[in-house]
């Protein structure tokens, strides 16, 4: 073979793999999409996830596949879609915790949200809330459980794990009231308010959803959502702003990314999808029947919406001294 012909094969191997590079977003998709959640199947996200993915297929033309990994707090799903290929056929299903809080909370990890991901849209938000147990704080809103916290001394919360989103909403509540309390983890949003029920804690922070049972039961009772607005999802919870105690805003949220270097215009045509479906009423009915109120906005909001958060939990963190390694 002469040194011309193997110039000339060089030049075509390098233009063909650059012809199949993500250039742009021209024929997306071509093949079916892995729609990556870091939750077991079953979860809120999960449920979530599989309302809106065939109604996403449906509008992209090709199969979107939900394929669950969960496990290391969100890291191991993370990781599999920040090594993906970014052309828009593989995209995840992230978490607070995976892009916000587990770069802050974790000396080290094998991702980098801002660098390895490009974010598409919010996909749903779901305010926490503080519940108490009756017949151990009577209290009938945040100003008197503050008062009564004060009066008692040091007393224990509980949430569902050390470092959870809803740790970090129980201490951004006891640092804005400055009151005494320490934290009890447990495994989970249904343990935790098991624990609150039984009256083996007194106080719990956890997402909306998890109380709908026992608060109907009157085992609990919810005080107050940590939101600037009453939420849709149950309209006669006051805001912590109503019931006492200003500032105390702290959503779970998940929302769509895609692996970083994703084509621009796959994005904006994800972005655009999504907001439509979301914004659909028989979907939006569905999804709030899982607790979640969808929540869609542009590609830079998201971006915004990571970094404010990233910002605001830090602190939070910095303040409570709160170590999971």
């Amino acid at each position: 073979m002469s040194r011309l012909t193997v110039v000339l094969l060089l030049s075509l191997s390098v233009g063909a793999a650059f012809a199949q590079a993500p250039q742009s977003g021209a024929g997306y998709p071509t093949k079916a999409i892995r729609l990556i959640v870091h939750f077991p199947p079953g979860g809120s996200t999960d449920t979530v996830s599989r309302i809106f993915a065939p109604v996403l297929a449906e509008r992209l033309g090709k199969p979107v596949i939900v394929d669950n990994r969960p496990g290391g707090n969100g890291v191991i799903g993370a990781e599999i879609a920040a090594k993906s290929p970014p052309d828009g056929h593989t995209l995840f299903v992230a978490s607070a915790s995976v892009l916000v809080l587990n770069p802050i909370l974790y000396q080290k990890i094998p991702y980098d949200p801002a660098r390895d991901f490009a974010p598409i849209t919010l996909l749903v938000t779901s305010p926490f809330i503080v519940a108490t147990n009756p017949s151990l704080f009577p209290a009938a809103s945040v100003r008197e459980l503050i008062a009564a916290v004060k009066a008692k001394g040091q007393v224990a919360f509980a949430s569902g794990g050390n470092g959870s989103a809803m740790h970090l909403a129980g201490e951004l509540f006891r640092q804005l009231a400055g009151l005494d309390m320490f934290h009890v983890p447990y495994k989970g949003n249904g343990p935790a308010m098991t624990a609150l029920a039984g009256g083996e804690v007194p106080i719990a922070f956890v997402d909306l959803g998890s109380t709908s049972a026992l608060r109907k039961s009157g085992r609990v009772q919810v005080l107050a959502i940590a939101a600037a607005q009453r939420t849709t999802l149950a309209p006669e919870i006051p805001t912590a702003a109503e019931s006492g105690l200003a500032n105390w805003e702290a959503l779970g949220w998940f929302g769509l990314v895609a692996p970083a270097g994703t084509p621009a215009e796959i994005i904006r045509r994800l972005s655009a999808e999504m907001t439509a479906i979301l914004r659909m009423p028989e979907v939006r009915a569905r999804i709030i029947a899982t607790g979640a109120e969808p929540a869609p906005n542009t590609p830079a909001e998201f971006d915004s919406y990571i970094k404010s958060e990233t910002g605001k939990w830090a602190k939070v963190i910095k303040q409570a001294r709160i170590k999971v390694d």
